[in-house]
């Protein structure tokens, strides 16, 4: 009797779930060592290139034009500039109201939100994954805060602040709910859609991705629909890339972010419900930093093979942060 007592209580304690509180990690960035300040680079002035230093490819064209002028009644002719601009953190993490980017702090809202998760999907082809994660995002414009570039192109005046969280978004963690957002998924839920993803997955690793190819984030996958819900995990790299380039897609759809290049942004940003994918590099910052300039600030559906291995450890770097790049495009008056 007390030998099968004693199996029975093995069995339960291995058999039982164990319940554990996961623990919230992140750091905050260091502006000075932490950011990649050769991704401000190339820098065009009057439609020509003039500095260059990693010979970036993954720069769209910049419009050719000697002038520009701004104004109304009187247009006042400047010199137009373009530039990578940092302009927001964000945060792609399981554990809700944790702020990676703010050292790791842990919200208590007392708010009943979905927990994310990484796991094994159910019914699902042995080995295959799944995943949901929320996502933060914050102003942060240090290029004004370091009065770099101020004085030369039209920088907008912010301050620091936590803009968006997707825990309190309903949308963000139902793929119907969400339709009303983004109806057009119907016409790209096919397997000759998802195909197309393919040449993006090449031209973004190589120079930059496809803007016609909207529904698609390179190598990637789809970014349809815009949740924080993941049909696949094949690793912290990718499926946090995936996750922020969602969030951007989310965002230009909300009318929260606009377009910053070409003409039309030479004398103010614009409206842009659909994402221009190539308007945006990313640069982890957390838990790892890549050092190497050439692969820091990686284009929208870029390949993370080359860049994303050893950036995922147990415990606390199971979290992510990015720094968001967009380029500038700025009529100087």
């Amino acid at each position: 009797m007390r030998k099968l007592c004693t199996l029975l209580a093995c069995w339960i304690v291995f058999t039982s779930p164990v319940y554990a509180k996961a623990q919230c990690a992140g750091k905050f960035i260091n502006p000075i060592t932490d950011i990649c300040w050769k991704c401000l680079f190339p820098l065009a002035i009057a439609g020509k290139t003039i500095a260059n230093p990693d010979k970036d490819k993954s720069t769209p064209r910049e419009d050719k034009s000697f002038f520009c002028k701004c104004g109304a009644p009187v247009p006042r002719i400047g010199i137009p500039i373009g530039f990578w601009e940092p302009f927001r953190l964000a945060d792609v993490t399981a554990k809700p109201f944790c702020m990676v980017s703010l050292g790791g702090t842990q919200l208590n809202l007392n708010m009943r939100t979905p927990d994310g998760t990484v796991g094994v999907k159910d019914g699902g082809k042995r080995g295959a994954k799944i995943a949901f994660y929320h996502a933060h995002w914050y102003v942060y414009p240090v290029l004004y805060w370091m009065n770099l570039v101020v004085n030369l192109a039209c920088m907008t005046q912010e301050s620091f602040d936590v803009a968006y969280m997707t825990e309190l978004d309903p949308l963000w963690n139902d793929d119907e709910l969400t339709l009303w957002l983004n109806p057009e998924v119907m016409l790209f839920a096919n397997p000759v859609a998802q195909l197309a993803c393919a040449a993006d997955c090449a031209k973004a690793s190589v120079s930059t991705p496809f803007n016609s190819l909207f529904w698609c984030a390179g190598c990637q996958g789809g970014v349809y629909p815009l949740t924080g819900h993941l049909p696949f995990h094949h690793g912290g790299a990718d499926a946090s890339t995936l996750i922020l380039e969602k969030m951007i897609f989310k965002l230009h759809r909300e009318l929260l972010l606009f377009g910053s290049m070409g003409k039309k942004a030479a004398c103010g940003l614009y409206p842009m419900p659909w994402w221009r994918k190539d308007q945006y590099k990313l640069q982890m910052t957390y838990p790892r930093i890549v050092k190497n300039s050439k692969m820091a600030c990686n284009p929208v559906g870029r390949t993370t093979f080359f860049w994303g291995s050893n950036k995922e450890y147990p415990i606390k770097g199971e979290d992510f942060a990015y720094l968001v790049w967009r380029r500038r495009f700025c009529c100087v008056l």
